[in-house]
């Protein structure tokens, strides 16, 4: 079956996911001709520090589909924990997870992965969306208030099998609720050991300025990728300010970046890129210079298209860590395989160069999803 079959065969499930990557997604319906040209690489062994303590891992792993893939296949648990553990064995660091994806389910799976080497590794996940607590329902809109925010956590870490999180994250800012008081229920919350850092996802810049004021952010999480490179206007700058570190999530670009995608590639009903206007008709064509683009790149490099990807963000910040997500081994060797690519400053200068003159068509986002990132958390009424 080629790839565009797949992609058609892919689409419904996508629809409930649409806050969430999609690089598993592409990394499963790469063709084989993108897959390891070099299998023989190293283990991570460069770490990068998010914010002003917090080590890492240059490349993490994201594990929001080994609960159900975005075929709405359910995955082999124990393939899933084979996988962690594998990632952890190549001295990944870094894992992500969110009490929305599965829900809940992500976090347990991640709990039990990890449960041998759990004080060795950095674990970090989310709230933020209106999850019923008992049943996993999901209800209208979003949730961080604070007294949520303390139930969820006693949730999450009894799902994750642990006593503290490294680094919780707020999932998308709330427009109902300040702040201030969403920091001050983290504040508690890492006074009583619980919480040991904090992030935002997709924050409005003022939003950032304001929490981190009250206590320091360690990361923001926000989709980076040679695909979309908004973070670059106003968010990346903001964290070279304040000393805060980024962690790019779909960092291939729902699978544009490894190849997925061609002039020829039709989405499902359902597929939520369909809705994605630099998907279109219109704009694919044009957009698709970029993988051209990475191509030739891969083939200078001797790697693959996601390889390039991945490694060229690893060239913008050295406080940079992205999380690529997959549910196969293979795919995630190849992953932390791109942080042996390197890009001489030449290399980077010319590649950018050649970047530059590719402006990508259409939206990264349909409107209804694009609506819960950069927003501004409201402020706080005076007593």
């Amino acid at each position: 079956m080629n790839r565009r079959n797949l992609l058609k065969n892919a689409g419904l499930a996508l629809a409930g996911s649409a806050i969430l990557p999609f690089d598993s997604l592409a990394q499963s319906i790469k063709s084989e001709d993108n897959h390891l040209k070099n299998d023989n690489f190293q283990p991570l062994s460069n770490k990068r520090k998010l914010g002003a303590s917090l080590e890492v891992s240059n490349i993490g792993l994201g594990v929001q589909n080994m609960s159900r893939t975005y075929q709405t296949i359910i995955p082999s648990r124990p393939e899933m924990l084979n996988i962690i553990r594998t990632a952890f064995d190549k001295g990944v660091t870094l894992f992500d997870a969110a009490e929305a994806y599965g829900p809940f389910e992500v976090e347990r799976i991640l709990g039990e992965g990890v449960a041998s080497f759990r004080n060795k590794i950095v674990i970090e996940t989310k709230f933020g969306w209106n999850i019923d607590q008992e049943t996993g329902k999901r209800l209208p809109g979003l949730n961080s208030r604070p007294e949520h925010i303390k139930i969820v956590v006693e949730g999450m870490l009894k799902r994750l099998r642990t006593d503290r999180i490294d680094l919780l994250y707020q999932h998308r800012v709330d427009p109902q609720v300040p702040i201030e008081d969403v920091v001050g229920a983290i504040q508690d919350l890492i006074k009583e050991g619980k919480i040991l850092h904090y992030g935002l996802s997709e924050p409005g810049t003022q939003t950032v300025r304001r929490a981190h004021a009250i206590h320091p952010i360690t990361a923001i999480q926000n989709e980076y990728s040679l695909l979309w490179r908004g973070p670059e206007k106003e968010i990346i700058p903001l964290c070279e300010e304040l000393g805060i570190g980024f962690v790019p999530w779909s960092p291939l670009g729902v699978g544009f970046l490894t190849g997925a995608i061609d002039a020829q590639t039709r989405f499902a009903q359902g597929d939520i890129r369909g809705n994605e206007t630099r998907f279109s008709p219109e704009n694919l064509p044009h957009n698709l210079k970029l993988g051209d683009l990475l191509k030739n790149w891969s083939e200078q490099k001797h790697a693959t298209p996601g390889q390039i990807s991945l490694a060229w963000l690893l060239a913008q910040k050295p406080w940079i860590v992205p999380i690529p997500g997959t549910t196969q081994m293979a795919h995630m060797l190849e992953n932390i395989g791109a942080d042996e690519i390197k890009f001489t400053t030449a290399e980077l200068k010319e590649f950018n160069n050649q970047l530059d003159a590719i402006q990508i068509q259409g939206e990264r986002l349909p409107a209804f999803v694009q609506g819960f990132s950069d927003v501004e958390a409201p402020l706080k009424k005076k007593p």
